[in-house]
């Protein structure tokens, strides 16, 4: 006897709905759903969301020290790259480039943040500050004088992202405690081991006033 995928219809139940599709028609119809799916997903996988920006140079607008920077970037350019790189603003330095060391850091919208790891695009519209920022003409931020008094940097490099990380601190609680202070600038590093005399630096700044 020959063997078929279709079931003799004397073998089904009548009025049995669910079994008048036979197994080859349920395959088969399977079968098409998953070629068309195939077919379809290509092209949807490689369209862009609402938004997307690139690969090319796109417009943004940067605002920092409190002026408003206009330039032109790829979508992957760090902020500290069209920093120092597009408009030329240094103050933020690149040593380990991989947001471990802190030497790049800035203020964003107040808070410490790594120039290294953010994509300039996103912080258009955010309020970045650097250290250059700090002083008045000739005088110095109570961060910055404290540092020189207490001979709290040596080669530099750190020097700007622990006096932002300092500043930050500060705003917030003018008052901190030398375990508050370490835990503050524990994301900055300084390879000639200033470390005490950052600490009496932060300790001994007077008249911070709060952000």
């Amino acid at each position: 006897m020959a063997l078929h995928d279709d079931e003799s219809s004397a073998e089904r139940p009548e009025g049995d709905a669910t079994l008048n599709v036979s197994r080859r028609a349920f395959l088969k119809t399977v079968s098409a759903s998953s070629i068309a799916a195939g077919v379809i997903a290509p092209a949807d996988a490689g369209a862009q969301p609402p938004g997307a920006a690139g690969p090319g140079k796109v417009p943004i607008r940067l605002t920092i020290d409190g002026q408003t920077r206009s330039l032109e970037v790829e979508p992957r350019v760090t902020l500290l790259d069209a920093m120092r790189e597009r408009l030329d603003i240094t103050a933020q330095k690149r040593v380990c480039d991989r947001g471990s060391c802190g030497a790049c850091t800035v203020l964003l919208d107040g808070k410490t943040a790594y120039a290294c790891t953010l994509l300039a695009i996103d912080v258009q519209g955010r309020a970045i500050k650097t250290v250059a920022s700090l002083a008045q003409g000739t005088v110095l931020h109570p961060v910055q004088q404290a540092f020189c008094d207490h001979d709290g940097l040596m080669c530099g490099f750190c020097t700007p992202g622990f006096v932002l990380s300092a500043v930050a601190l500060l705003e917030k609680n003018p008052n901190p405690t030398a375990e508050q202070a370490r835990a503050a600038l524990d994301g900055n590093i300084c390879r000639c081991g200033t470390y005490p005399r950052v600490v009496e630096a932060v300790l001994g700044t007077k008249g911070v006033r709060r952000g």
